[in-house]
């Protein structure tokens, strides 16, 4: 035998190497995935605003919201999306206001003017179905004497009278039409915006577009201008203010209208108008107060073919010149018009016809010469 004494055999069992590294891994591992870690910004930003719905009451919205909830949530991002691109022009555009306030459409501290403010409408094309819409009670003034008026978007002066685009017909070529339309314009705009014929001056540039071979009317028309009288009146024709009496405010008149064109009865282009002239005019007395007188014209004229008919080349022949004029003394014939203002007496005869709308421009009209009646407004 021998003396060595034996080995006791150890207590604690052997552990491979590759299972005591795969341990130390886990182990460090696992400290590491429960140590403490200081929040991402976004991280803090997601606490934050969860802190506050709950302080609220509010509850977060669940994960798997259904397919309604996304549509709502959808919608909601996307105002949210626009308000948010539109928060920096929104706070450049303050910026121009707070040194600029004119730039706001609609004068919102009061400052600026309600005519330019108001927006032009677009050319008549076609003949209106109703009168215009009842506007603000809004009296005249120096300042804006359209205020008040459906004729405070309508264009100004001669751009009101805009012409169609010419084009051949009936056999008539292009530039024929092009004339009869420029020619029939000129004497809208000598007739009714011409600052000499509204102040009772012969109108040489009118006469100078009518044929002087048309039987009667160009011998009508300077008679009427000649001696007025009420078979004998020149506004049938002509827009005319008595100059010692009443003048315009400013220098715009407002104008409105159409023009169509066609093949006449006698082989030359014919062309109807119809337009509304709109005054704004103070008396010469020093006073304030402001009115308006409306005219309404309709003329058809034909541009005849000299080789077929005894004609001025590029004159016109009237066919029809009808009026009615609004706000203007009854029964009065010395050739102006005679608008009333409020604070002075009424002259000329009482109105005994029918209360109508001067700015209705969607009926024909009432040619009637012994009618006289009133206006619902001017």
């Amino acid at each position: 035998m021998s003396d060595k004494p034996s080995e006791e055999p150890s207590s604690t069992p052997e552990i491979p190497d590759d299972v005591w590294e795969q341990f130390a891994r886990d182990t460090e591992r696992d400290i590491r995935g429960s140590a403490p870690k200081e929040p991402s910004a976004r991280a803090r930003l997601v606490t934050e605003r969860l802190r506050q719905q709950e302080a609220r009451g509010e509850q977060p919205e669940g994960w798997r919201t259904g397919p309604a909830g996304r549509e709502r949530g959808g919608r909601t991002a996307r105002r949210r999306r626009l308000w948010a691109i539109g928060g920096v022009a929104v706070a450049l555009a303050v910026v121009v206001v707070a040194m600029k306030p004119s730039l706001l459409p609609g004068d919102p501290f009061g400052k600026g003017s309600s005519q330019a403010a108001a927006s032009s409408l677009p050319a008549e094309t076609a003949a209106p179905t109703a009168p215009p819409a009842a506007t603000d009670p809004e009296p005249p003034t120096l300042d804006e004497p359209f205020a008040g008026s459906p004729a405070l978007r309508w264009a100004d002066g001669a751009a009101g009278i805009a012409l169609p685009e010419a084009t051949a017909v009936g056999g008539l070529p292009k530039d024929r039409v092009e004339l009869a339309l420029q020619q029939t314009r000129k004497l809208l705009v000598h007739a009714n915006l011409d600052p000499k014929t509204l102040r009772g001056e012969r109108p040489e540039a009118v006469l100078a577009v009518l044929d002087p071979q048309q039987p009667d009317l160009v011998d009508d028309v300077n008679r009427s201008l000649r001696a007025p009288g009420k078979d004998d009146d020149p506004l049938r024709m002509f827009s005319r203010f008595d100059p010692a009496d009443v003048e315009l405010v400013g220098e715009v008149i407002k104008t409105r209208g159409r023009m169509t064109f066609a093949k006449g009865d006698q082989g030359g282009v014919a062309v109807h108008a119809d337009y509304t002239f709109v005054y704004p005019l103070v008396r010469t007395d020093g006073s304030t107060e402001v009115t308006r007188t409306i005219v309404r014209r309709v003329l058809d004229v034909e541009l005849l073919d000299p080789a077929r008919y005894r004609a001025t080349p590029g004159r016109l022949d009237v066919l029809r010149y009808d009026v009615s004029s609004g706000n203007s003394a009854c029964g009065v014939y010395d050739g102006y018009l005679h608008p009333r203002f409020d604070s002075a007496d009424p002259t000329g005869a009482p109105a005994t016809g029918p209360t109508t709308d001067p700015y209705d421009r969607s009926g024909n009209l009432d040619t009637d010469p012994d009618t006289c009646g009133s206006v619902s407004r001017v």
